[in-house]
């Protein structure tokens, strides 16, 4: 389990140290002068000179990128241009929020995706196994923006039962903040993991072990929970782990529509006004929770079914 553990992580480094160099060239590849953005017409030639050289706009493209990720090994992200606040501090000010509100859409829809999976797999091809399919595709079929507009409006501003913006104050003040952002980001994923999960679920309840269980008069609910759900759920785990980078996509449109901090919204901010280390600084953390996301999905399969540290 070690050497496995060592090998998906040493992949994830290498994985996240890719997906930065790309996006660092593609933002250095976006036209028009970013310094005369950023520091708007009115600037004087010695004032944007001082910026070009603090930025290293100077520099090579490959320079920029070697100083760049030498920053990053001492912790560094750079300063921001505007506040001359150390991009780090503000990236790690704002990501809170964001987490609070992916892991909340997690686990309500987690919760609930499964256990439909589960009742559905469970009373196959009747009336429950259609309806459950068909509140799942409905689910999947619903954009994450549009279920924002629309529960903001419906429950906060015609109903007034949640919040409309903010975060709150305090731990139960701060939840009901969250109940309407992360209903509008977890509702596709309650569908695609139900619909996950029964596939799955039906696939496991046809093989030699869950018979013999059966044989042996246990019941059908400890089957289903103890010997089934444990083999069905791997792909479910592997999906959250991938999905970790759609819900961060989600989260911008969200963090926007309920005027929430985030990193989505400091991304959206930073890119108006071309603040390129706040950009790099909040890609690249993103990009991190997105890949190690993924590796600690592959170890949690890995203590689930040993098979898996062999496939790889």
């Amino acid at each position: 389990m070690l050497k496995f553990t060592l090998k998906r992580f040493a992949l994830a480094a290498l994985i996240l140290v890719v997906a930065v160099t790309i996006m660092f060239l593609m933002i250095r590849a976006v036209p028009g002068d970013p310094v005369s953005i950023m520091l708007g017409p009115r600037a004087t030639p010695e004032l944007k000179a001082r910026l070009i050289s603090e930025m290293a706009l100077d520099q090579s493209i490959p320079k920029q990128l070697l100083l760049f990720f030498g920053g990053l090994l001492r912790g560094d992200l750079g300063v921001d241009v505007f506040s001359g606040r150390s991009v780090t501090e503000i990236v790690f000010e704002q990501l809170p929020h964001t987490l609070k509100l992916i892991f909340s859409a997690i686990a309500w829809s987690a919760i609930l995706g499964i256990a439909l999976g589960c009742y559905a797999a469970a009373h196959p091809n009747t009336w429950i196994d259609r309806l459950t399919a068909t509140l799942s595709v409905s689910c999947i079929a619903a954009p994450a923006f549009v279920v924002a507009l629309l529960s903001l409006l419906i429950f906060a501003v015609e109903l007034q039962w949640f919040p409309a913006i903010g975060v709150g104050e305090g731990f139960w003040d701060t939840a009901w903040h969250l109940v309407l952002p992360s209903f509008a980001i977890g509702l596709s994923w309650v569908g695609y993991i139900a619909r996950l999960v029964r596939a799955s679920m039906l696939e496991v309840m046809g093989e030699s072990h869950i018979r013999t269980a059966r044989a042996f008069g246990l019941s059908e609910r400890r089957i289903i929970g103890v010997y089934a759900l444990r083999i069905a759920i791997l792909p479910v785990v592997t999906v959250i782990g991938v999905g970790m980078g759609f819900l961060l996509s989600s989260a911008v449109f969200t963090e926007i529509v309920f005027a929430r901090p985030g990193l989505g919204k400091l991304v959206i901010d930073s890119i108006t006004t071309r603040n390129y280390p706040i950009v790099m600084g909040a890609v690249l953390v993103s990009t991190g929770l997105f890949v190690v996301s993924t590796a600690l999905a592959d170890l949690i399969n890995a203590l689930l079914d040993p098979r898996a540290r062999t496939a790889t």
